[in-house]
């Protein structure tokens, strides 16, 4: 099992585990749930539900992953299987990505 830390503009939000290659939960924080100021990490996981559950990596999650030529690139750099969306997804997401997200690995 492998966990990320979710953060929307450096604030914790939550936690998305895999369990599996084909079971993924994403876990609001309790503090992060409980306030009425803070938005949902994406339309797709809005705070109507504090835990989801999917059989694949959620697409709000894989749509943060390189596509093409340059995910080749970082599988072939990083040494990651081409089909470990979890993994890719906590090699390249923690610093620099396109929107509000980074994600930080758990270490267990």
């Amino acid at each position: 099992m492998r966990k990320l830390a979710i953060y929307r503009n450096k604030e914790y939000a939550g936690i998305l585990t895999e369990k599996s290659r084909t079971e993924y939960t994403f876990r609001y924080d309790d503090a992060y749930y409980a306030d009425t100021n803070k938005p949902a990490i994406s339309l797709t996981l809005p705070k109507s539900q504090q835990e989801y559950t999917n059989a694949v990596l959620f697409p709000f999650f894989f749509n943060m992953l390189s596509e093409g030529v340059n995910r080749q690139l970082q599988n072939r750099l990083l040494k990651i299987d081409e089909q470990d969306n979890f993994g890719l997804l906590a090699a390249t997401a923690q610093y620099d990505t396109i929107g509000a997200i980074t994600v930080k690995p758990i270490e267990q």
